[in-house]
């Protein structure tokens, strides 16, 4: 698994989108299911996403987080782009980003750029004018109403509302909080629980992969401890992420000037960056795009990344409608810088691009 490796997501063959109709599917898992019998029998199962706990990066830090690195399992892919809004909504609603339309973190929607995490867009607050749950219809958990345990203030947020629209929430306000208010809710009786921790892709953005980084990561291994140690028997644990991060410090780029005159406006994000050409130009955008950036990034039209099968097999009007022209996909630990897109500090970690740093993500399983 190298950096440089383009990785496409394996749908229906080990991907994040597999996890939830696993599990709550009305049919029996076959032979090939994404987790065991063991899993699927349990009396109740916990899912827990750790936001950015790429498969690499686990692996290389093994005594770090000696509980993850025990468990069961192995490595499958995250979705198409491999970044937070679109791998999350797939995780929940059990679909890839081509049915459910939340296709990036910076979405273009008729010609207008939405923040998908902060549900903004250069006007403001977007959620009257851009309804979440009109955004992205797909039911959460098969149209279940499983209790979700995640940072208290996430609760009414847009990017909430669009991707876990009916849950039931009870916030957590601290690290520790998660296992206790996971236990609590098995311990009520609930057969599902779905956790979701956002640390330790903090962590990397803000630093990088060095000392920060590992506190993190052994920090979440011991409230990964403590919930075993305290779930019920006959509980299963399933552990998984949205993506792994590549560290891209001080390696952006800035797009060529000659592709500016073909240029309308650009979204995405800055290891998967979509151009929007002025009419007409799409053909030349491309063209100029790979002569310029080739040996950076993967440049793609949307057709090609259609035809490949990035967004799954199906995608939907609306999902299509909210792509670019071209994308730029980058290449080993490049990025893309865009002034719309220009962060309040250096980010150290990045994804969104399909190396195996960040398409790789675990699937880790614990009965208890």
């Amino acid at each position: 698994m190298t950096t440089d490796e383009l990785v496409l997501p394996a749908y229906g063959r080990g991907c994040v989108t597999e996890l939830v109709p696993t599990i709550l599917g009305s049919d029996e898992p076959g032979d090939d299911a994404i987790v065991g019998p063991e899993i699927a029998d349990a009396v109740a199962v916990v899912v827990l996403v750790l936001d950015g706990l790429g498969w690499n990066q686990l692996q290389a830090r093994a005594t770090v987080a000696p509980t993850l690195a025990a468990m069961a399992g192995g490595p499958i892919t995250t979705v198409a782009p491999s970044t937070t809004a679109t791998a999350l909504t797939s995780i929940c609603t059990g679909t890839p980003p081509g049915i459910h339309g939340v296709v990036g973190y910076r979405i273009d929607v008729e010609g207008e750029v939405l923040n998908a995490l902060r549900w903004t867009t250069p006007r403001g607050d977007a959620r009257e004018r851009i309804v979440p749950d009109r955004f992205q219809p797909e039911p959460a958990f098969l149209g279940q109403r499983p209790v979700v345990v995640t940072m208290a203030g996430f609760e009414g947020t847009g990017f909430t509302m669009a991707h876990l629209a009916d849950v039931r929430h009870h916030g957590w306000h601290t690290l520790p909080g998660i296992a206790v208010n996971v236990r609590q809710a098995v311990a009520a009786g609930e057969p599902f629980v779905y956790a979701y921790y956002d640390g330790i892709d903090k962590t990397a953005h803000v630093y990088g992969f060095g000392e920060h980084y590992d506190a993190e990561l052994a920090a979440c291994d011991r409230m990964v401890s403590d919930l075993m140690m305290s779930l019920p028997r006959g509980t299963a644990l399933v552990i998984t992420a949205d993506h792994g991060l590549v560290d891209c410090t001080g390696r952006g780029l800035a797009l060529d000037d000659s592709l500016h005159r073909h240029i309308d406006r650009q979204s995405g994000e800055a290891r998967f960056r979509w151009l929007h050409a002025e009419p007409g130009h799409a053909h030349d955008l491309a063209a100029a795009a790979e002569a310029c950036h080739g040996d950076n990034a993967w440049v793609r039209t949307a057709d090609q990344i259609l035809d490949d099968g990035w967004f799954g097999p199906v995608v939907t009007d609306a999902a299509r409608s909210r792509l670019g022209d071209v994308a730029l996909v980058a290449r080993e630990r490049w990025h893309f810088l865009d002034s719309a897109d220009a962060p309040r500090h250096e980010l150290a970690g990045r994804h969104g691009s399909l190396t195996a740093d960040e398409m790789y993500v675990p699937l880790l399983t614990f009965a208890s």
